[in-house]
């Protein structure tokens, strides 16, 4: 059986980062947006609705785990076709999986793969930290002052906490659904890395 790792990771933790080290380090693919270019091929839609749908939490009556209702046929389209996206990312997760040694990054993919029984990491840091990792890593802090940044972080993990316990039914973040949690803040991410990369050796 391939070996599997899933990351869960805060906005702003470092743990995209933490992915594609890790997957560098122990020679294992890596996939991250390549399942959003992946989806938007197989379904015609844009990379960007398409990476817009992946992280929030459908706007509907009940959560997916518990299956259908007579309310079905009222649903919107684009509930409609969320599930289809959401239906696509499982099976084009379940498919890397089954190629070879890789790290998954987000997407439900260790409830997805629960079956593998993959090692399932989950990165988190102070808001401190998130802060000043976003302004040095990413575009999104441009022109955002420090509270705006700050409500930024918090919105985009609130909707993948939704997400994620919408189609699992289990809670984001809890240290029960992960084998290991770290704590990035003041963490040098390469020595963090190595020593994760020890557990594969």
């Amino acid at each position: 059986m391939n070996r599997i790792i899933t990351i869960g990771r805060e906005f702003g933790s470092g743990g995209r980062e933490v992915g594609r080290r890790l997957s560098e380090e122990l020679g294992f693919a890596y996939y991250d947006r390549e399942i959003v270019s992946e989806i938007a091929k197989r379904t015609s839609l844009s990379e960007e609705y398409v990476h817009q749908i992946v992280e929030r939490r459908p706007i509907a009556p009940f959560p997916i785990h518990v299956g259908r209702s007579f309310h079905m046929p009222l649903l919107s389209p684009v509930w409609d076709q969320g599930q289809a996206i959401y239906q696509e990312q499982h099976n084009i997760i379940r498919e890397m999986a089954q190629k070879s040694d890789c790290v998954i990054v987000g997407r439900c993919a260790d409830y997805i793969l629960r079956e593998q029984s993959p090692f399932r990491l989950f990165i988190y840091a102070d808001m401190e930290s998130k802060i000043a990792r976003c302004r040095e890593k990413g575009k999104d802090a441009e022109g955002m002052t420090d509270k705006e940044l700050k409500q930024h972080i918090l919105d985009v993990n609130k909707d993948r906490a939704k997400y994620y316990e919408f189609y699992t039914g289990q809670t984001w973040g809890d240290r029960l659904n992960y084998d290991l949690c770290v704590n990035t803040t003041h963490a040098d991410l390469k020595r963090t890395v190595s020593a994760i990369a020890g557990l594969f050796a």
